[in-house]
C-alpha cells in the first residue's frame, strides 16, 4: 500500500464527517487567534473567565427566585467590591513584603553560605570551598540588582502603567456586558455555527460542567490554602507571611511542580529566621501536613468529579499550554488536556476504505 493510498484511508476515516471537519477548523482558528491575538485580547479573556465564575453566584441567586438582573447587578458589585478591597489593602502589603524580600536576599544567601562553609567543614570531600563562594557570589550580585529595580519605579514602567489601567478599565465592563446580556451572546455564536452540530454540542454538554467546576473548585482551592497558610505562618510569626501565603495559594495552579517551587521559599524564609531549630522544623511540617491535606482531602471534595487524566499527561499539559500563554495557559492546562481528551474520544471515525 503506498504512502498516498495509506493517508487517503486515515482521511476518510477522521474527516469523512463535515462536521468534523467544520469542528477542526474552528479549533485551529481559535489556537490560531489565542496564539497570534493573545496579548491584544489578553483583556477579553480575562473577563470571559471571570464571568464565566461569577455566573455560577448568578445561577444561585436566580434559583432562589432572584429577578435576573438584581442577582447580575449584585453578584458585579461583589466582584467590584472584592477586587478594590484586594487592590487597597492586600496588593500594597504583598509589593512592601516583596521589596524587602529581594533587599534581604543577599543576606540570607551570606547566611546560607556561612552554613555551608560550616557544613563543609565537617564534611570536606562534600562540597568545594571555592565552588561555594563563586556560586554565593554570583547568586548575591543578581538578587542586588533585582533589588535595586524592584526598589526604583522610573518613567520607563510609565507605558505599562497605563497599560495596567487600562486592563483594569475594561475588563469590568466586559465582565458587566458579559454577564448582562449572556444569552444575546451566545445566541449570536450559535447563529454562526452550523445547523448540523451534534459532535460541537456533544463535546460542549460533556466540558461545560467539567470547566466550570474546575475554574470555581481552583478558584475556591486556591483561596483555602493561602488562608490556612497565612494563619498557619502568622501562627509561627514568620516573616513575609502574606507573600509567602499568597505564593502557595498560587501554587496550586501548577500540580506537582507547583508544591515543590513554593517550598523553596518557605524553607528559605523559614530557615534564615529560625535557623535550624524546632521552630524551623515546626513550620516545614505545618507546610507539608497544609499540602498532604490539599492533594488528599481538599483536591478530592472540590473536584468530585476530576478529570481522569496521567500525571505525565498533566505535566505535558502544564509545559505547553503554559508555554503558549503565560499564566492562563497553566491555569487552564488541565481543562485544555480534559478537552483534547474529550475530542478525540468523541470525534467520528469512518468506515475505512476497503483499497
Amino acid at each position: 500500500m503506498t504512502v498516498r493510498a495509506i493517508f487517503r484511508k486515515w482521511i476518510d476515516r477522521y474527516f469523512s464527517d463535515e462536521e468534523a471537519v467544520i469542528l477542526l477548523v474552528i479549533l485551529l482558528m481559535g489556537f490560531a487567534a489565542v496564539i497570534f491575538l493573545g496579548g491584544m485580547l489578553a483583556p477579553f479573556f480575562t473577563a470571559l473567565v471571570i464571568a464565566f465564575l461569577l455566573q455560577g453566584l448568578i445561577n444561585i441567586l436566580t434559583r432562589r427566585h432572584v429577578p435576573e438582573m438584581i442577582a447580575v447587578a449584585s453578584v458585579f458589585l461583589l466582584f467590584i467590591g472584592v477586587m478594590l478591597a484586594l487592590g487597597f489593602l492586600l496588593m500594597p502589603l504583598l509589593w512592601n513584603q516583596l521589596v524587602n524580600l529581594v533587599q534581604e536576599t543577599p543576606r540570607m544567601l551570606t547566611s546560607a553560605q556561612q552554613w555551608i562553609v560550616e557544613l563543609q567543614s565537617h564534611y570536606p570531600t562534600l562540597i568545594e570551598p571555592d565552588a561555594i563562594q563563586n556560586w554565593v557570589s554570583s547568586i548575591t550580585k543578581e538578587f542586588s540588582v533585582y533589588g535595586q529595580r524592584a526598589v526604583s519605579f522610573s518613567l520607563a514602567s510609565l507605558g505599562n502603567v497605563i497599560g495596567i489601567i487600562i486592563y483594569l478599565v475594561l475588563v469590568p465592563i466586559l465582565i458587566f456586558f458579559m454577564l448582562k446580556d449572556r444569552v444575546k451572546l451566545v445566541g449570536f455564536l450559535l447563529s454562526m455555527l452550523p445547523e448540523k452540530r451534534s459532535l460541537m454540542a456533544r463535546i460542549w454538554s460533556e466540558m461545560d460542567d467539567q470547566i466550570a467546576n474546575y475554574i470555581r473548585g481552583k478558584v475556591l482551592e486556591i483561596i483555602i490554602v493561602g488562608s490556612v497558610t497565612f494563619v498557619t505562618f502568622s501562627f509561627f510569626n514568620l516573616p513575609y507571611t502574606a507573600l509567602l501565603s499568597v505564593l502557595v495559594g498560587l501554587s496550586v495552579l501548577v500540580p506537582f511542580i507547583g508544591a515543590a517551587i513554593a517550598t523553596l521559599p518557605v524553607a528559605a524564609v523559614a530557615g534564615f529566621h529560625f535557623g535550624l531549630t524546632e521552630s524551623f522544623a515546626y513550620v516545614i511540617i505545618a507546610y507539608g501536613i497544609i499540602q498532604a491535606l490539599d492533594g488528599n482531602v481538599l483536591v478530592p471534595i472540590l473536584f468530585s468529579e476530576a478529570v481522569n487524566l496521567h500525571p505525565v499527561s498533566i505535566i505535558l499539559a502544564v509545559l505547553f499550554f503554559g508555554g503558549i500563554w503565560g499564566f492562563w495557559g497553566i491555569f487552564f492546562a488541565i481543562p485544555l488536556a480534559t478537552l483534547l481528551k474529550a475530542i478525540v474520544t468523541s470525534w467520528p471515525r469512518g468506515l475505512q476504505s476497503s483499497s
